[in-house]
């Protein structure tokens, strides 16, 4: 059995060996290292990963405890099969992981659109009804409220668009992405936060500035999707 190949990695911290340790536990995570992958030598792994041994040997003993690796004479380090309760863990993440990226790229393929044509075409009663969601949002609402009224700025925007199909499409992607908008809501400062998106979309609506409603739109799925990311532990997974 050959062994499996492990990129060098670019050290962030005064720990080698834990942050060796969380190295190779991500690429198990990932997938990339599987069930039954052998690990190169131990001097062929220490050089590859620009650490020394000893610091290799104490993140492999971490890793062993942790039941993620084998180590056999004879045989080398193997990856081996995890706990049922990790595995349940990891296909739970690799499944927040797609519908996330799925979400984030329907909403930044409608959305500013929408913006932008709601800047060109929204009516006066477009926007006192934009401005009256923008009134009764706020960062100290409960998390299902703030996620509701959020649903309603959207749809409300959409409906300023002043196409009936542009709105339809909207509430269909507000159905579907409603269980990932869920952690943009969670906390009080992510509630701040996504209020404040709102209103930089709303001001660049009230002015018929169809570039800057569109920018702000970006900026704002931009910092939903942060804070997503933040909540379920899927930074850098999402772009």
């Amino acid at each position: 059995m050959s062994s499996s190949q492990v990129p060098s990695f670019r050290r962030r911290s005064q720990s080698v060996s834990a942050e060796v340790a969380a190295y190779l536990e991500q690429r198990i995570t990932s997938g990339e290292l599987r069930p039954g992958d052998r690990l190169p030598p131990e001097k062929e792994l220490a050089q590859s990963l620009s650490v020394s041994r000893a610091s290799l040997r104490e993140a492999m003993r971490e890793m062993e405890n942790k039941r993620l690796v084998e180590r056999k004479p004879g045989r080398g380090t193997v990856i081996t099969e995890p706990p049922r309760e990790v595995a349940e863990l990891v296909r739970e993440l690799s499944y927040t992981r797609q519908e996330l990226r799925n979400a984030t790229e329907l909403r930044r393929l409608v959305e500013p659109g929408i913006a932008g044509y709601a800047a060109l075409r929204a009516r006066a009663s477009n926007l006192l009804r934009l401005e009256d969601v923008l009134r009764r949002s706020n960062e100290n609402l409960t998390s299902p409220e703030s996620l509701r009224l959020d649903l309603e700025f959207h749809s409300l925007l959409a409906q300023a668009a002043q196409n009936p199909l542009l709105a339809t499409v909207l509430t269909m992607c507000g159905n579907w992405t409603e269980d990932v908008r869920r952690h943009s809501h969670a906390t009080r400062e992510a509630r701040r936060v996504s209020v404040e998106g709102h209103r930089a979309i709303f001001q660049a609506v009230a002015d018929h500035d169809a570039s800057a409603a569109e920018q702000a739109m970006k900026q704002h799925l931009d910092d939903v999707r942060a804070l997503i990311a933040e909540r379920t532990g899927t930074s850098g997974l999402t772009g």
